[in-house]
């Protein structure tokens, strides 16, 4: 049986919502910046993708931040990695939160139900702020939002679970952590003595390498009955 939670810890894209490849987006606006400067494309619009995928796969692993990313792009298309590239990617992210980001079906109304049964609540996500902020409010969710960028660790590292612990103030063994990835959120959870909750929306195997969660969700709205079913430690 699961312990009765104290505070519950969410994961952000694909748990409490999706946010339409904002990012990538965003790249391909700054990319327009960059040919208007001077710059040179680097090929069509596919290979134009598959480098800014890379770069936010690179972010998103730790190895650089959101910043350095857009500097190599603008170096990769014959520009000098300017801040204000930086910080024009950064607005325009931002400013597209309202129109891309959308909530997953029960998030709001989840959010909502456990603030009421007084469970503490924070997210931790491997991104930058205040973009990740922004995109938690759109869902719903008003508090904390631990970010990669800012905590200099990502997840699986129980470094980061720990800031987590650190913020929601609970044991870890009373704290869930909710989220979509198998390795990054419930390994990583489970490693840092939290509980993991897989929320499987779209009805995908579980790696078979990895020890299973402690439960596994289709649906954020099953997280309040979830939590009122749990016994205490």
């Amino acid at each position: 049986m699961l312990p009765v939670p104290a505070a519950i810890g969410f994961d952000i894209d694909h748990t409490l919502l999706v946010d339409n490849k904002l990012e990538r987006v965003a790249f391909l606006h700054l990319l327009g910046t960059l040919l208007a400067d001077g710059g040179a494309a680097i090929g069509s619009l596919p290979v134009e993708i598959e480098a800014i995928d890379a770069l936010l796969a690179r972010q998103r692993s730790g190895a650089c931040s959101i910043d350095a990313a857009v500097g190599q792009f603008a170096t990769l298309h014959g520009r000098a990695a300017e801040p204000r590239y930086a910080a024009s990617f950064r607005a325009t992210a931002l400013r597209m939160v309202d129109d891309f980001v959308i909530p997953l079906p029960g998030a709001v109304d989840t959010l909502a139900a456990l603030r009421e049964c007084g469970i503490a609540l924070a997210v931790l996500s491997n991104g930058w702020n205040p973009l990740q902020q922004r995109k938690a409010e759109r869902a719903g969710f008003h508090g904390v939002v631990l970010t990669s960028a800012e905590l200099g660790v990502q997840k699986p590292s129980q470094a980061a679970f720990a800031a987590l612990v650190e913020v929601l103030q609970a044991p870890p063994a009373r704290t869930w952590y909710v989220g979509d990835d198998p390795y990054n959120d419930v390994a990583g959870a489970a490693a840092a003595g939290l509980v993991p909750v897989w929320l499987d929306a779209e009805a995908q195997p579980y790696p078979p390498e990895l020890a299973p969660p402690a439960r596994r969700i289709e649906s954020l709205s099953e997280l309040p009955m979830l939590a009122a079913a749990a016994v205490p430690s």
